[in-house]
């Protein structure tokens, strides 16, 4: 049994019930790094992305975001009032990480990239051939909340994994690659 084999093994031991693993598992062998833009088999592999480069491109992305979830908490203010209960605080909370999973969701499936990853030239991409499907995108999303409260941990696994994959990369079956520069002219 491979590395790879074993690993797989293990995501398919946590994956969730009811065959949804379907959706997110390859039948045949994961290809890392797949040009799905260019798939022709003389296509060179895209590099993985370092971790610094994800950093960066999450703190534009954080900027965009602080921005959106102050207008939908302005938005949400006039039905929670000043003083919420605790159940108003805690369906403001709910909205607030709907709306950030929406933002994430929205550009990933609409060609891989937020605007903080096209800036640093970052695209998400199934390791198996094929689109990201809704439920890749979702199991990414939760698994990178525990990424970042481990104290990074999750994050810091792509320093010794050898594709520079994290928890959530591992879990839902992405990776982040890095695209070439644009040739001028």
């Amino acid at each position: 049994m491979t590395r790879q084999d074993s690993i797989e093994t293990i995501l398919l031991q946590l994956s969730p019930p009811f065959g949804i693993k379907s959706h997110v598992y390859c039948t045949g062998p994961v290809t890392t790094h797949l040009n799905i833009m260019n798939p022709t088999p003389t296509s060179t592999p895209l590099p993985p992305c370092s971790l610094l480069r994800r950093l960066m491109a999450i703190l534009y992305d954080s900027l965009l975001l602080a921005a959106l979830l102050l207008l939908a908490g302005l938005l949400a203010l006039p039905l929670i009032g000043d003083t919420p209960s605790t159940v108003a605080r805690l369906f403001f909370q709910l909205y607030l990480l709907l709306i950030i999973f929406a933002f994430y969701t929205w550009f990933w499936s609409h060609g891989g990239q937020t605007l903080g990853m096209a800036a640093w030239r970052i695209r998400l991409q199934n390791s198996c051939p094929g689109p990201l499907s809704l439920w890749q995108l979702l199991l990414r999303f939760l698994v990178a909340i525990p990424s970042w409260l481990f104290l990074g941990l999750g994050f810091l696994w792509s320093l010794w994994e050898k594709d520079k994959r994290t928890w959530h990369d591992l879990y839902s079956m992405t990776e982040l690659v890095v695209l070439p520069k644009k040739k001028k002219g």
